[in-house]
């Protein structure tokens, strides 16, 4: 890993300081140089390293901080900002008494096999490549109410495969993270009604043809590499949505 005070000859030298030294911070944000629980390296210590003032340092990271890359937290640091996901879902689905929860899972099944083409185009992938596929069941109080197919190109999530489905927690992104060192940044959803198939029927205690509220994610690092796709099926009749207008 090229060390922050070789930034000086990397780039463009015509651009002023600072924004070298933003370029060069965001290159090792993207290189995972600092983990989920780690803050960077503190304010006046950076700025030896790149022998800038405190204040251009401030400037820099609150540049990255406006622009979504970083967050700060008065007394505990600047880190690298995660997209918080684990209730972007659930704020859909209400189901009684699931109100501050973090909702069970239950990996039905984990296979290595052949992307279907629509979705190894959305991964980026080859035609014919293999790919993780997990089918996830959610579960308030043991009662379903979301069902999930996850598909993750390999071999990039190779140690995800590998693992036991029974050790993944109920939030995968940490599971990324700790796993294949991959940051999830950001992610786009689509959503859409469809009819409960037999499959989808039995697994969400509904009938055939109910109907089912689908969301698709596409989700990405902060490089925007698409890291994963993912499919949920929830009961329309628990779906719910909300937004304030001004």
């Amino acid at each position: 890993m090229a060390h922050p005070s070789d930034f000086t000859t990397r780039g463009d030298q015509r651009l002023p300081l600072h924004v070298r030294v933003k370029d060069d911070l965001v290159r090792r944000v993207r290189a995972n140089e600092w983990s989920s629980d780690a803050p960077l390296p503190p304010e006046s210590a950076l700025a030896e390293q790149y022998g800038i003032s405190v204040g251009t340092l401030r400037r820099v990271l609150s540049e990255l901080s406006a622009e979504g890359l970083l967050e700060r937290h008065q007394g505990r640091g600047t880190f690298v900002r995660r997209a918080t996901f684990q209730h972007s879902l659930f704020r859909f689905f209400r189901m009684q008494g699931s109100s501050g929860q973090t909702p069970g899972s239950r990996i039905l099944a984990s296979d290595t096999i052949e992307a279907p083409a629509d979705i190894a185009q959305v991964l980026h992938v080859g035609s014919r490549s293999k790919a993780l596929h997990m089918e996830r069941l959610r579960l308030w109080d043991d009662t379903p109410f979301l069902l999930e197919d996850i598909w993750l190109p390999l071999p990039w999530f190779q140690a995800v495969a590998d693992a036991d489905p029974q050790t993944l927690g109920n939030l995968l992104y940490p599971e990324y993270e700790t796993r294949v060192g991959v940051i999830i940044g950001a992610a786009t959803e689509e959503l859409s009604v469809t009819q409960a198939t037999s499959h989808q029927a039995n697994l969400l205690n509904c009938a055939i043809a109910e109907p089912l509220v689908k969301i698709i994610r596409i989700a990405r690092t902060h490089t925007g590499d698409v890291a994963e796709y993912r499919e949920s099926y929830g009961l329309a009749s628990s779906f719910r949505y909300q937004v304030e207008i001004n």
